[in-house]
């Protein structure tokens, strides 16, 4: 376990690889560990970074931090401690609006974002999540199992509070509108099973700019870089890969890819 102190309280992170850096971070419904197949998948060319955010898995639990200006601010100081000056993101759900809010207020911290599953807008997200306990959406989603239960105990350490807060201030929060705004470039990917974050509309999409494109993986749920960890993980690589100013449009839909939604 590593750990590091950010404004006097603690972070816990994992690291795996060595390149350039990649830097995961997890949704409303575990922590860092489900990122491990996708993170050894990809540590032969990335030195692989995923952390707990404020209020789950075993970083710190202080409300005051739980909203996404603090989570992002975290993720900028956790940068500048480790030395990181740039880095490219996969953020799922939560993960990924604390990227976009990252990447829009310290664009030259980010070359590039994948975020699985980010609501677009407050509707797109399911009730379940501030309904229903995080362990039981993760059992439902994944099935229970010697795979799974690391994963569930992970989820049972979050703060209720970090996930309630936090899903509602997606609720109240377009981002969509801040997306627009957003200048390194950004793949969004959906499962088109998903009953947490519903894909978005065509509407949503017609206002997203020349730097953010949408696939959506056919077979997935929540938990694409699990459902289909071949295909995401394919994905992944070759989004990271596409040369520095080179349009998104040109990645190559491979045959295991769903569809290419804009």
């Amino acid at each position: 376990m590593s750990a590091l102190i950010v404004d006097d309280e603690l972070i816990h992170y994992e690291v795996l690889g060595r390149g350039r850096p990649l830097i995961f971070l997890h949704g409303w419904l575990g922590s860092w560990r489900y990122w491990i197949p996708t993170m050894q998948t990809l540590s032969a060319d990335y030195r692989t970074y995923a952390l707990d955010l404020w209020g789950f898995g075993d970083s710190a639990k202080v409300s005051q931090r739980y909203h996404l200006d603090a989570q992002a601010e975290m993720l900028a100081h956790f940068m500048e401690q480790l030395g990181i000056l740039k880095a490219a993101f996969v953020g799922h759900g939560l993960g990924g609006a604390v990227v976009l809010r990252l990447a829009r207020r310290y664009p030259d911290l980010a070359d590039r974002a994948m975020a699985v599953g980010l609501p677009l807008r407050g509707s797109a997200i399911s009730p379940r999540l501030l309904t229903g306990s995080a362990v039981a959406l993760v059992e439902a989603l994944l099935g229970k199992g010697p795979a799974v239960d690391p994963i569930s105990r992970e989820a049972a350490k979050a703060d209720p509070h970090a996930i309630d807060s936090t899903v509602r201030a997606a609720m109240d929060t377009e981002l969509r509108a801040e997306l627009v705004e957003l200048r390194p470039p950004c793949l969004l990917v959906y499962g088109d099973k998903d009953p947490v974050i519903g894909t978005p509309d065509e509407a949503a999409l017609a206002e997203l700019n020349g730097n953010v494109h949408t696939i959506g993986l056919e077979d997935s749920r929540h938990f694409p870089m699990l459902d289909e960890a071949a295909k995401f993980n394919r994905l992944l690589a070759d989004f990271l890969a596409l040369p520095a100013g080179e349009s998104l449009s040109n990645l190559s839909l491979k045959d295991e890819w769903h569809r290419r939604v804009r």
